[in-house]
């Protein structure tokens, strides 16, 4: 038996690990897969053109009984896993908000990787528990937050809004900790959102008990911002059927439009009904950190909580998003619950994250955070998201100099909303879209309705998205604008240059054209 383990493939230390002259060996071999994967990617499809399936199919059914050398697995990961891959990293991926994996984040996660740390405790990990809070008090400075605001990292932004959601619930209703939502005296809490927030809002109903249909979508603007006015008009109408309103959901960068929702007039509102305010900044808020976009940030001051994405707009890799409360206290009295098998790792007067959140378990996820801030500088990240948005306002011109397409919201932060619409636009201007409203936000082209065939239009844009998508040569998303379908750009990867948008561009004319030719 002991022969057997000896001469394992890979060459494991009997009952051990990999020896660390093999070992070092492996890295090397990663290291060099990582830099020609990296300098090969734009030769790579964008996205696969597999059936359902085939990569299952292509990969043994049957766990491994024996272990197998990791040449042979890294060998499988370019022949069956890379080609069945959607290349986010690819320069010609557009879709979603884009995405960036840059040196310094690779390094980061490298370093992380074989400290596999349980950041749980400060004593678990004094490190990992006080670099979360430098990291997350750097990205306070930057998003120009008071130090009232305290942070804690999380995976994504749906699971920052689902805490969030849980404060204002106990502090609405404190029985609720201990007893549940049950009683007849137990309140009916409606939450507020726009018409374009992202569907996180009626996740973390459900999972708090609170209700899908409680959650009330409020109608927006032209230029796809909530409406205060609305919002008034539908807080008023719940109280008067008994409903109590708990919390509204404002976004900056909205998911479809990146549409910012004015929030010194929400957190109006929120004062006068004594609501939680809470701000979903998952992809705009990173924009904060260029001097001249500081206007994203009036009425920040006055939230209970805001949601930041680094992981979309701050280069950081996924998953790494922030919380912010205003007085992290709040949270904590939410959910610490110390087992007694840990009380001896809280005994000091420190910070233990597992008491911010539902999860024990935490990765040390500030560490790829430090090393990329540290990498690029305030700086750096500004020059490179100032780029993202140079490029949605050439690619913006772009569509209004062709009268086959129109600007269906002005090109916000680093999103560009478009629609192919034939032969209806006017030849050399720009289509009502593409109008400045108020020195801010373009506003959405008012005709839909009175152009013949729309629901043609609506086919014919979900085609070329597809058809550009399955070619392999650039990615797309589409999204739906006053229930109509359009084309959708979202610029945030650092690989991407403008001859990359102009070749996309090209793509997406010549592909409306032969799709046009066969209708």
């Amino acid at each position: 038996m002991q022969n057997e383990r000896e001469n394992l493939p890979g060459r494991l230390d009997k009952l051990g690990d990999t020896s660390p002259e093999e070992f070092r060996r492996q890295l090397h071999e990663v290291a060099d897969w990582i830099a020609d994967f990296r300098r090969d990617l734009e030769c790579l499809r964008v996205a696969p053109n597999n059936k359902a399936g085939a990569i299952l199919a292509a990969l043994p059914v049957e766990p491994p009984e024996e272990g197998e050398p990791f040449e042979k697995i890294l060998a499988d990961v370019d022949r069956t896993i890379v080609p069945g891959m959607v290349h986010w990293s690819h320069p010609m991926f557009l879709g979603y908000f884009g995405w960036t994996t840059t040196a310094p984040a690779i390094l980061g996660e490298m370093i992380t990787a074989p400290l596999n740390v349980n950041a749980m405790t400060w004593r678990t990990c004094p490190a990992a528990t006080e670099l979360e809070t430098l990291v997350v008090d750097w990205i306070r400075q930057w998003m120009h937050l008071p130090q009232e605001f305290g942070g804690i990292v999380y995976d994504t932004a749906s699971v920052g809004v689902m805490h969030a959601l849980a404060v204002a619930r106990e502090e609405a209703a404190p029985s609720v900790r201990k007893h549940g939502l049950v009683g007849a005296g137990a309140p009916v809490f409606r939450i507020y959102a726009s018409d374009q927030a992202h569907s996180s809002a009626e996740k973390a109903a459900i999972a708090l008990g609170l209700g899908e249909e409680n959650v009330q979508r409020v109608s927006t603007d032209a230029a796809f911002r909530m409406d205060p006015r609305a919002l008034r008009e539908m807080i008023a109408r719940d109280l008067r059927a008994s409903f109590k309103p708990l919390a509204v959901i404002a976004t900056v960068g909205t998911t479809s439009t990146a549409s910012v929702d004015p929030i010194p007039e929400i957190a109006s509102v929120c004062r006068e009904n004594k609501m939680w305010l809470h701000i979903d900044g998952a992809y705009g808020a990173g924009f904060a950190i260029l001097p001249e976009k500081t206007s994203l940030t009036k009425g920040w001051t006055e939230a209970d909580s805001i949601v930041v994405n680094p992981h979309k707009s701050l280069f950081v890799p996924l998953d790494f998003s922030v919380l912010y409360v205003r007085d992290l206290e709040r949270l904590r009295r939410v959910f610490t619950l110390v087992p007694e098998y840990l009380r001896g790792d809280t005994a000091e007067a420190r910070k233990n994250y597992m008491d911010y959140g539902i999860q024990l378990g935490r990765r040390f996820r500030a560490l790829k955070a430090w090393v990329i801030f540290r990498s690029f500088g305030r700086e750096g990240m500004a020059a490179r998201l100032r780029e993202f948005v140079r490029l949605a306002n050439v690619f913006a011109d772009w569509i209004k100099s062709d009268n086959r397409f129109e600007l269906v919201a002005g090109a916000s932060m680093g999103v560009v909303c478009f629609r192919y619409i034939g032969s209806h636009g006017s030849p050399g201007r720009a289509s009502p879209a593409a109008r400045p409203h108020r020195g801010e936000q373009a506003v959405v082209a008012p005709h839909f309705a009175n152009r013949p065939n729309e629901s043609k239009g609506d086919q014919l844009n979900s085609e070329i998205v597809e058809k550009i998508n399955t070619s392999g040569r650039a990615y797309l998303t589409h999204t739906k604008l006053h229930g109509r379908t359009v084309l959708r750009v979202g610029l945030g990867n650092v690989l991407t240059t403008e001859e990359h948008l102009r070749d996309a561009w090209e793509l997406i004319r010549e592909t409306a054209n032969e799709l046009k030719s066969e209708k």
